[in-house]
């Protein structure tokens, strides 16, 4: 059985983290440095008592009713998130009930990062495939700006909060088509919080700062800028070629790219790399910033609202990331008035 797309919706915080303000504690940077450096004017923040859950439930809301979707039909909750409100229970059985949905329902949570959203996709069509669900609610919902220092001036112009709820579907505007998946965990170290799980649990273990100024301390987000660029224009070209191997197409049989919005100097060196037409590369960034695994469906979301997915349009997807993991995807948009 196919699976499909059927509706995208997503939330992002009321607070908003701009340029001005990130310069104004870090008078170095200017608002046109970080602009040009990242594609990035605004990040949503959320706010102190607001976790990955409250966003969850807030987008799928959002879903439900910009799209007309009967919850009492949803027989699946995902949950793809890294900041969760507990380590247990599963997010997803809380979520099942604060949105009513039928306990009927099966629930679990998946913990990756910026290739989330691809692999909720692979699950989702996996369910339908195998006739165990017909209609998925998936969910990313991630508190990134929680994990960093407050000094830590780099990945607070980089990483925004924010969720993004997706219907997943035996019909809808875009088929989900054949995947490719990849892992290196010897990669871990650049891209980690280093404490709070059950290796190293939550110490006051103070911070260390640079030459550069760059803030590293164990309790938050370590993230090793130049080895995760060099990872990402490694892995990302060949993940692409392979992609498009396993769905039987050319680079020129891909009408749009959409790939994990991490932040505009890495995707126009990717765009480069792989010899990717700038029309046919979307970017959507510089309004929230890089929301880890809801990237890809904001982006979606206004592809459509822009006009470029177009019946019978292939959209390749790509996420990458901490983990490393990799994985991409082939949307097949359909010619039908089903559509988001």
């Amino acid at each position: 059985m196919k699976a499909y797309i059927k509706a995208i919706s997503y939330y992002l915080p009321s607070f908003s983290l701009d340029n001005s303000k990130i310069h104004d504690e870090f008078p170095e940077w200017s608002v046109d440095k970080i602009s040009s450096k990242t594609g990035i004017k605004s990040r949503k923040i959320a706010q102190e008592n607001e976790t990955s859950l409250d966003m969850a439930v807030k987008a799928a809301n959002k879903l439900f009713h910009e799209h007309h979707i009967e919850r009492n039909l949803i027989d699946f909750v995902i949950l793809c998130t890294q900041s969760p409100d507990y380590f247990l229970p599963t997010s997803a059985c809380l979520i099942q009930d604060l949105l009513e949905i039928p306990t009927s329902a099966g629930a679990f949570d998946i913990n990756l990062g910026c290739s989330g959203y691809v692999y909720g996709l692979s699950i989702a069509k996996g369910l339908i495939a195998s006739n165990q669900a017909k209609n998925i609610l998936f969910i990313t919902s991630e508190t990134y700006s929680k994990f960093i220092h407050p000094n830590d001036k780099s990945n607070r112009t980089i990483f925004g909060d924010g969720a993004a709820a997706t219907i997943i579907s035996t019909s809808g505007f875009a088929e989900i088509l054949n995947f490719d998946f990849g892992t290196d965990g010897k990669g871990a170290k650049n891209l980690i919080v280093a404490n709070g799980g059950m290796r190293n649990l939550k110490t006051d273990s103070g911070s260390t700062i640079d030459d550069s100024g760059k803030v590293t301390s164990n309790n938050h987000l370590f993230m090793n800028g130049a080895e995760i660029f060099a990872f990402t224009l490694k892995a990302v070209p060949q993940l692409v070629e392979r992609v498009l191997q396993k769905n039987l197409l050319k680079q020129e049989d891909i009408d749009l790219f959409v790939m994990h919005q991490a932040n505009k100097f890495m995707l126009e060196s990717l765009r480069k790399k792989i010899k990717i037409d700038a029309v046919r590369f979307f970017y959507y960034l510089e309004d929230c910033g890089n929301t880890v695994s809801s990237t890809i469906p904001i982006a979606l979301y206004h592809a459509d609202k822009e006009k470029q997915l177009l019946p019978n349009s292939n959209i390749l997807l790509a996420g990458f990331g901490v983990g490393y993991s990799w994985a991409g995807t082939v949307l097949k948009i359909q010619s039908t008035n089903d559509t988001f």
